[in-house]
């Protein structure tokens, strides 16, 4: 049955390893669209979507933040947002400050953008951030997400950690290859913006297939009908996955999509 609903990650998914959509799977977004819908699931917040926005001709909606914020491609608005509540972000960034020393936050606002501590060092060109001295001014109103990152402890460490210090208060996941840990309101993922988005197209999981690489991209590979791995993902991923196809920047999502576009 040809799915009514395709849902990608993007950096190491859909995207090739130097941030560009390849011909081939320009081509088939195209495709989708004409016969259903698209949906582009990312951990990017929405400031980073302008360029996909551009380069996949304004196709689309897309899940940012890791679920936090549905964003309309078309016009490069925002539709909807669920925020992580300041009072709940000081108390798990206190809580990962006690139990994990040497930890340092940013966060991602809905309206004033990036901002961090001076402690913190992004790994990408943040657009001259905002750089606060405390916590407490970071975190002055609610966040789309809180980013947490520890110079001595690998990805899946830390996120080990930090659940048995912080519990049930958030949503921890992470998709990257150093220790940063992307922290979301209780309850919000990957898989809740997806089926928000489902439910108002009026389609079920059953009609949905799901790509993806990270630990962030779990809950959408496992709530969707097919959840498809591609080559280079992180071991849990490829563990979890209904089936996995090429890498990246072997055009992985278009080799499953030419099944039925």
């Amino acid at each position: 049955m040809t799915p009514s609903v395709v849902a990608s990650d993007l950096d190491g998914t859909l995207l090739r390893s130097d941030g560009t959509f390849s011909e081939r799977t320009r081509k088939v977004i195209a495709s989708v669209e004409r016969a259903g819908a698209f949906v582009m699931v990312t951990g990017r917040p929405p400031r980073w979507m302008r360029s996909i926005a551009s380069e996949s001709g304004h196709r689309g909606l897309a899940v940012c933040a890791n679920g936090a914020v549905v964003y309309d491609l078309h016009t490069e608005r925002v539709v909807e947002t669920f925020l992580l509540p300041a009072a709940v972000a000081l108390e798990v960034a206190g809580l990962l400050r006690a139990g994990i020393p040497g930890v340092a936050f940013a966060a991602e606002h809905h309206e004033r953008a990036f901002a961090h501590e001076r402690a913190y060092v992004p790994r990408w060109d943040s657009g001259d951030p905002r750089i606060t001295t405390t916590i407490e001014e970071l975190l002055t109103d609610d966040v789309v997400k809180l980013l947490a990152r520890h110079p001595g402890l690998g990805p899946d460490e830390f996120l080990a950690r930090a659940y048995e210090v912080v519990g049930d208060a958030c949503t921890l996941t992470h998709s990257s290859s150093d220790g940063l840990l992307e922290i979301s309101a209780a309850g919000v993922s990957k898989a809740t913006g997806l089926a928000l988005v489902c439910s108002q197209l009026a389609v079920s999981p059953d009609q949905v297939v799901a790509f993806g690489d990270m630990p962030n991209d779990l809950p959408m590979l496992e709530w969707a009908g097919l959840g498809v791995a591609v080559a280079n993902a992180h071991p849990a991923v490829l563990a979890a996955a209904d089936e996995v196809t090429a890498s990246n920047d072997d055009d992985g999502v278009a080799e499953v999509l030419a099944r039925w576009f």
